[in-house]
């Protein structure tokens, strides 16, 4: 796993992502959306976890820095709407960056559809993360934090429920995915 040394090297990368909101004349929302759509995807996070994620971990490395990925993308929209349901601009917000990541999903559809001959929809596949992740938060109403629901679904997802290495590497994604966005989201002025 990450000292925390690394995970310091890793917020400066994060953080860059948020502090572009002057680059265009875009409105301050619809750069905030591209923002954290840019952030959603970007995957320097995801390597990182995966090449950290130790030997004796049960699950496939290939498939956790997959599964990382959705993670880390529905972990950014349910922050927003989570983090902005009081706000006038939460839904606008919220719209913005799901629209992105459908557009992102249906290119990385088709591209993946032409080299495996196979039709994929990855916009599906990520409600069906969502769905998923919020059926495990709601499945432990006593849980405190959600990570803790969120680790052994994410494990589940990966192949193995029990895999403790798993578990913490998909509750780390998911706490840092939620602070980094709830800490840009902070520092827009958007009410």
């Amino acid at each position: 796993m990450l000292c925390n040394r690394q995970w310091e090297v890793l917020r400066p990368s994060w953080i860059n992502y948020f502090m572009r909101l002057s680059e265009n004349d875009k409105t301050g929302i619809e750069q905030a959306g591209e923002n954290l759509f840019d952030f959603a995807v970007d995957r320097e996070d995801i390597k990182i976890f995966a090449e950290h994620l130790p030997e004796e971990a049960k699950c496939k490395p290939a498939g956790v820095e997959y599964e990382l990925q959705l993670l880390k993308i529905v972990s950014t929209g349910w922050s927003i709407s989570f983090f902005l349901k009081d706000s006038l601009h939460g839904e606008k917000l919220a719209e913005i960056f799901w629209k992105k990541i459908h557009a992102f999903s249906a290119e990385l559809s088709e591209t993946t559809s032409l080299m495996t001959g196979h039709d994929i929809d990855y916009f599906q596949i990520l409600k069906n993360r969502l769905d998923g992740y919020v059926n495990a938060l709601q499945s432990k109403p006593e849980t405190t934090e959600p990570a803790a629901a969120i680790g052994p679904e994410f494990a589940r997802l990966c192949g193995d429920a029990d895999d403790v290495f798993t578990i913490m590497a998909g509750s780390r994604i998911f706490i840092l995915t939620v602070a980094r966005v709830r800490e840009y989201l902070d520092s827009l002025d958007l009410d």
